[in-house]
């Protein structure tokens, strides 16, 4: 089942590949950020590169608003860097190897037959719970736009219509939530 909106980010760590290095990657290294987790299928492919280059492209906006990328498939880490190295050196963000699939089956994307996760996108706030999630088949690639859109409508603060954008008001004050109660925050969020 996939990760639901306001459960708390499954903690992780596993090795991962950014700028040159290969490093273990840890969920509690982006603890009170906003977090972008991206899964996509496989390294080498067709569609995957497109995605993840349109991504590359918008890094710069995205760390501009606070927020972290992070990309996660089940290649390896030495598999990532084989891959950015040659196609995609562009790339400035954790490609994070799964290989075993522990990551994408607590985010709830892992598609057995494949050994390979759905393409997934998580929007976690810096509470470490899920705002944002949406989950494909491995044939059609997301709009990075949308998710920057997205992004961005969720840290307003306020009421989002359809089509909204980053340099509209929003519809009026957000709705109040209570923060779970295993989230340490003790009064109420916007």
């Amino acid at each position: 089942m996939v990760l639901g909106i306001d459960e708390k980010c499954p903690v992780f760590s596993c090795d991962s590949y950014n700028i040159g290095k290969i490093t273990t990657a840890s969920s509690g290294d982006y603890k009170g950020k906003w977090l972008v987790v991206f899964f996509y299928p496989r390294d080498f492919t067709i569609v995957c590169p497109t995605e993840i280059m349109e991504l590359a492209k918008a890094q710069e906006r995205f760390s501009k608003n606070g927020a972290e990328i992070i990309a996660i498939s089940t290649d390896s880490a030495y598999t990532h860097k084989t891959w950015i190295e040659r196609d995609l050196p562009m790339v400035k963000f954790p490609l994070l190897a799964d290989h075993q699939g522990t990551i994408s089956r607590a985010f709830g994307v892992y598609n057995e037959g494949e050994n390979a996760a759905y393409r997934g996108t998580f929007i976690i706030d810096p509470y470490g719970f899920v705002k944002f999630s949406y989950v494909s088949n491995f044939d059609v690639g997301r709009s990075i736009r949308e998710i920057y859109r997205t992004l961005r409508a969720l840290q307003a603060g306020g009421l989002c219509p359809s089509e909204w954008t980053p340099k509209q008001k929003t519809a009026g004050p957000a709705t109040v939530h209570v923060a779970p109660a295993d989230s340490g925050i003790k009064k109420a969020r916007q």
